[in-house]
């Protein structure tokens, strides 16, 4: 009974909490919610890119359309890693990424697919033909660039962290590392979650998943990473981190319940008998109503930890922070051998 008072007075924190999309910190207590009127993290605004960086073009093997990545090879003669960005929910592969500039300072090769832009279509959304574009921009890169096809890495934050969670269940590709950030796991909480913050991405998601005045649950868990069978061989030796920042679903639009959620299922489908491996509901409900670490459990970029639960090559962090990407520690972290 006690659980159940605490996860309603949770649940009534939730909705009384001023929501600001876009904070890239918390906002404390003497100081006011920034004006910039675009989301960080899901920012679509028009941006020039480095001349370093190419257009490139792939046809489709599923249906001959042509998709297009900005793309960086390196400049070394030996076999460089290849770091594959995803752009976010609204976006596209023209949209701003902290991430190009990181990799063309390490001279590592990059490339950021537009898999059939932003999440508004059937044809978006983690759906057959857009996976089968990040996998079709993979091969591009290999097969264009000095790549170690021993460390391809693909990182996201938002959606395209929802993009990474479904590559890491979908993808063709032997994969070494994902970096999952502020991402969405499960289309039919988050709908309901976004129809309560009045935002966007409600009606997005009636969109992408073809429903009308209500949503086609079946076609959202369909493409819900949440919801898909586990990845099999692919990942073998696999490393996936998951990354949330504990303001995110308040002062951000995706609630930190969607990475808890995932790296629990990946728990459950291994049949991991040992509860203490998994996040324990008194540990959501403890995170979700004071917002703050859980014990000293050290710094990620300078931010404190609020949980760290590691499970062989699968490894979730909730730290000090709101809907974003610790750019420069998440690069390096994929290239850190």
């Amino acid at each position: 009974m006690k659980a159940l008072v605490k996860f309603f007075l949770c649940f009534l924190i939730l909705l009384t909490h001023e929501t600001s999309y876009a904070q890239t910190k918390p906002i404390l207590a003497d100081e006011k919610p920034s004006e910039e009127s675009y989301i960080k993290f899901d920012d679509t605004r028009n941006i020039t890119w480095p001349a370093d960086f190419k257009v490139v073009e792939n046809v489709s093997g599923m249906d001959q359309s042509v998709q297009k990545s900005y793309f960086y090879k390196t400049k070394s003669a030996e076999p460089k890693p290849l770091i594959v960005s995803l752009h976010t929910w609204s976006g596209d592969y023209t949209q701003k990424d902290d991430v190009a500039a990181i990799c063309k300072e390490k001279d590592v090769n990059y490339i950021h697919p537009d898999f059939r832009g932003a999440n508004v279509i059937t044809s978006a959304c983690c759906s057959e033909l857009a996976l089968a574009d990040i996998d079709d921009a993979i091969s591009y890169a290999i097969k264009n660039a000095k790549v170690d096809t021993a460390k391809i890495y693909v990182i996201g934050v938002s959606g395209g962290g929802y993009a990474t969670l479904a590559t890491f269940m979908k993808s063709k590709h032997r994969i070494r590392k994902f970096s999952v950030w502020a991402s969405i796991s499960d289309l039919t909480a988050w709908y309901h979650e976004s129809t309560i913050l009045g935002n966007k991405y409600a009606k997005n998601i009636l969109n992408c998943t073809g429903s009308q005045s209500e949503l086609n649950v079946k076609n959202a868990r369909y493409k819900s990473p949440l919801y898909m069978p586990g990845p099999g061989k692919n990942r073998e030796g696999a490393t996936l981190y998951i990354f949330a920042g504990i303001y995110d679903g308040i002062q951000g639009s995706v609630p930190i319940t969607h990475s808890i959620n995932f790296y629990n299922k990946l728990l459950t489908d291994l049949s991991v008998a040992d509860k203490s491996q998994y996040v324990s509901d008194a540990e959501k409900l403890n995170l979700l109503e004071f917002r703050r670490p859980l014990g000293a459990l050290g710094t990620i970029g300078g931010r404190k930890i609020c949980l760290q639960k590691e499970y062989e090559n699968f490894k979730l962090t909730i730290f000090e922070g709101n809907h974003e990407m610790l750019s420069t520690f998440a690069v390096e972290q994929l290239l850190d051998q």
